[in-house]
């Protein structure tokens, strides 16, 4: 089984970024974690700030892979292109948030790409990420 990890923008600060929202874990300390859990699933992880690229692993991932795990940051909330690369994809997707984003600031609330996705999980912290593979095996 083979599982993809996307990270949007400023999720590469993990770890530094904003302790109280997002943790103090950095997401390539969390991945290695990951992947003892799960020894038996390939565990890929791609993190970029730029919307067309996270859209190109998306299309490179979405027809071979069998799940990705997708936290497109502020893209969520903005990127339609994103959302429509997910719908185009066989792929599943499950979103994840690390940090509940109903109890965030109201523009927050909307997300256009949770929509085309398997499924959203928010406010579970970095095990998230777990949930989210969780899901993809069942």
């Amino acid at each position: 089984m083979k599982i993809q990890i996307i990270n949007g923008p400023n999720l590469n600060l993990l770890g530094v970024r904003e302790p109280s929202i997002y943790g103090n874990t950095s997401i390539e300390d969390y991945i290695k974690e990951l992947k003892t859990v799960y020894p038996d699933i390939e565990i890929e992880y791609y993190q970029s700030n730029v919307e067309g690229e996270i859209i190109n692993k998306l299309h490179e991932v979405g027809f071979s892979y069998d799940g990705v795990v997708l936290n497109a940051g502020g893209y969520t909330h903005t990127s339609v292109a994103i959302a429509d690369a997910i719908a185009a994809i066989k792929t599943p997707v499950v979103e994840v948030h690390i940090s509940n984003i109903y109890a965030r600031e109201e523009y927050r609330h909307v997300s256009l790409t949770g929509k085309n996705c398997q499924g959203v999980l928010t406010g579970f912290g970095m095990n998230g990420y777990r949930l989210a593979i969780e899901s993809l095996l069942i």
